[in-house]
């Protein structure tokens, strides 16, 4: 059964904009129950156990990851062969999370959290140096994130059917605008 198994990004959480809008979306066409979209924990090795828990749940998922999220997709698609979609993702994740150590706070709960050094040598084993697949890639990024270099994510996901908007931000702004592009490249009717 096609199902989109969400990640979301770091200090975020199934309560951000991108998660939301999606589930609505997808409730509309009556597929509430083809979404998954739950609190990532902080490390990586306890982020892979969970969603591995929930991409066993499907028998045709495709990944949608957000910024560190779309990192945890990578790995993941490369691993059991699915199809992903990478949203403004974090293609050098160890590097680009470094200046974040220390305390952080989740953006939508609230919950303080310490990102430790471990946390980083986690992502580092998780580092995808080449696609095997290009084609089971879909890489959305607009060029105004302003947290992430969205040239590196052109360069990674080369051969990957790639849409790149000009102006935007971190939060990719036009997100709304390709829910049901999405949907539909994850196998399920949409529109």
């Amino acid at each position: 059964m096609p199902a989109i198994v969400y990640l979301h990004g770091f200090r975020s959480a199934p309560r951000s904009a991108k998660a939301q809008v999606l589930a609505a979306r997808m409730a509309e066409y009556g597929l509430s129950d083809r979404f998954w979209c739950e609190q990532l924990p902080v490390g990586a090795s306890a982020t892979i156990e969970l969603v591995e828990r929930a991409l066993s749940r499907y028998t045709d998922p495709t990944l949608v990851g957000s910024s560190l999220g779309g990192y945890y997709a990578t790995w993941l698609a490369e691993r059991h062969g699915l199809r992903a979609v990478l949203v403004n993702p974090a293609v050098i994740a160890p590097l680009s999370l470094a200046q974040y150590l220390g305390p952080q706070t989740n953006l939508y709960t609230g919950e303080v959290f310490e990102f430790k050094p471990e946390h980083i040598a986690e992502l580092e084993a998780l580092e995808v140096a080449q696609l095997s697949d290009p084609c089971r890639y879909w890489l959305l990024a607009e060029t105004g994130d302003e947290v992430l270099d969205y040239r590196a994510a052109v360069a990674k996901y080369a051969g990957a059917r790639q849409t790149v908007l000009p102006g935007g931000d971190h939060s990719f702004t036009r997100w709304p605008d390709y829910l049901d592009a999405v949907i539909r490249f994850a196998g399920m009717p949409a529109g």
